[in-house]
This record gives structure tokens, C-alpha cells and sequence, in this order.
């Protein structure tokens, strides 16, 4: 059984973006929001639909919705890493925010709009957690005045997808979205399992159809996303590399420093570490 991949955005448009899989979203939204901005129905405002995306190989694949209380939802699967994203998601969110209102309407038929972005990358850095919240708050008492406003970033990469760590929905879900393609029916976790709108999620994946067209779009990007993988992984072996070198520099300078403390010669020294008759002179000097 091939399991497609939910992060390739073409995949996960087509998955969380038809009409017939209303109740996957729906239970995504809601693992997301707080709970006073759960929703029961959604209406989708931009179905999915394989006739543009043929025209359009690199369209923004996201889900645009509106609930029962005239909430805007913006939701996409972001692939690669794009200078000024945080520009970019603010952009698209000003864009469903200011499409509500229809000469004539008033400011106060605007409702509130809540983009949800999925990272499979990090943006964040200084941020641990995998799912971060932003709104506008006041400078000084941190108070919201405006609660039109909310953006919301999972950054895959910093999910531990360790099975015994799930604790909640959006725990799943973030499982689900980065490990989906390497289940089958038989290792489908048990902890995946409570949440029905990820088990017919997962089942869905198996039975999604492509014609030709689509399934060259759904390859190049899969593509895409698998070198993008790869070099991360290589951006992550290089700096582990580097920090055990640093690692061993470091210790071998430490040795240095000791011998030097007792009165070893540079030359003694030299030929202990291996370091150059420069760096013992330069470490002397430290002392």
C-alpha cells in the first residue's frame, strides 16, 4: 500500500482541502486554536481543484475557510524556507482578512482571521517549542486589544516524534503530517489511533488518486522536499562534525594550558599536543 507523503503541499492540499474530508480539517483547525475558537463546520472558499493546479505547477497550495461564526481560517504546508516568511504569512493574512469586507460593508463585519502555517523547517530559532502563537498585544501590559489577529507556526523539524511523548491532539497531528509515509496498516501507531479524523486522514492518504498530470506535480515536489531533507540532514552532520572538532581543540588546548602551568618548554609541549609552536605561544600568553 503507498502511503503518500501529507507534507508534499500538493498531497496535503488535496487531503485537507476537499469537501468529502470537511471533518479532517475540522479536527486539525481545532487541535490548533484554543478552545474558544474551536468550529464545528467549516466551508471551504478555495476547494481543492486538479484543473488549476495543472495551469499552475508552483500555485500557493494553501486551504482558505470560514467557519460557522464567519472565522477566516489560512492554512498551508510550507516545503522550503523563503527569505522574509514572516512577511510572507502576515501578507497572506492580510489578504483573507481585507477579502471580507465588499463595497458597502463596514469595518465591523470584519471577523477574525487565524492563519496556520506548517514549517518543514525551522524559522524560529530562539523558539524551542514546535508550535508558536503570535498576536498583537500591548508593549507594556501585554494586554490584546486587537483579536482580529492570530498566526500560528508548527516547525515540523523541532517536533520530537517520539511515540511515548504524544500528549496531545496536535501531538498526533504533527506525527501524522511528518511520519505518515513511512507507516503501513500493520505499524499504524496505537497512539495515533484515538483521533478517528487521523486514522480516515490516514486512510485517505492510501486511496488519494492522481491522474498522469498530477502525479508528475506531486513527484517533482516530493522531490523537492526530499533534497531539501537531505540537506538539512547534511547541514546537521556538518555542525555535529564541527562541534566534536571544537570539542577535541578544546581539550587538546586544556592539556596545554595544564603543562604550561607546571612549567613544561614550548618545545615539550609542542610535541606532547601536536599543536603548533604558534598556538603554545599564544596559550602562554594567556596565563
Amino acid at each position: 500500500m503507498l502511503i503518500l507523503n501529507p507534507r508534499v503541499d500538493f498531497a496535503f492540499k488535496k487531503l485537507f482541502g476537499s469537501e468529502e474530508n470537511k471533518d479532517i480539517l475540522i479536527s486539525f483547525i481545532n487541535a490548533v486554536v484554543s478552545k474558544d475558537d474551536r468550529v464545528v463546520d467549516v466551508v471551504l472558499l478555495n476547494p481543492y481543484n486538479n484543473k488549476e493546479h495543472r495551469s499552475d505547477k508552483l500555485s500557493i497550495l494553501d486551504i482558505k475557510a470560514t467557519d460557522e461564526c464567519g472565522r477566516q481560517y489560512n492554512i498551508e504546508m510550507q516545503l522550503t524556507d523563503q527569505v522574509h516568511y514572516n512577511q510572507r504569512a502576515l501578507y497572506y493574512w492580510s489578504k483573507l482578512y481585507t477579502s471580507q469586507l465588499q463595497e458597502g460593508d463596514a469595518f465591523s463585519d470584519l471577523k477574525k482571521t487565524i492563519s496556520i502555517n506548517i514549517l518543514n523547517f525551522n524559522y524560529f530559532d530562539a523558539e524551542p517549542a514546535y508550535h508558536n502563537v503570535f498576536k498583537i498585544l500591548h508593549a507594556e501590559s501585554h494586554k490584546s486589544y486587537f483579536e482580529d489577529l492570530e498566526l500560528h507556526f508548527i516547525e515540523l523539524n523541532k517536533f520530537d516524534d517520539n511515540l511515548a511523548n504524544i500528549k496531545t491532539t496536535l501531538d498526533r497531528w504533527a506525527n501524522f503530517l511528518k511520519k505518515a509515509s513511512y507507516y503501513d496498516q500493520d505499524t499504524f501507531p496505537q497512539e495515533l489511533k484515538s483521533e478517528p479524523a487521523i486514522v480516515k486522514a490516514f486512510l485517505s492518504l492510501s486511496t488519494l488518486s492522481f491522474d498522469k498530470e498530477e502525479r508528475e506535480i506531486y513527484e517533482a515536489r516530493l522531490k523537492w522536499l526530499r533534497d531539501e531533507d537531505a540537506a538539512l540532514q547534511k547541514a546537521r552532520e556538518t555542525r555535529q562534525m564541527e562541534g566534536i572538532k571544537q570539542g577535541i581543540q578544546q581539550g587538546i588546548q586544556g592539556v596545554a594550558l595544564r603543562q604550561l602551568k607546571r612549567g613544561a618548554s614550548i618545545d615539550m609541549v609542542v610535541a606532547d599536543t601536536g599543536l603548533t609552536c604558534e598556538e603554545v605561544i599564544e596559550l602562554q600568553r594567556s596565563i
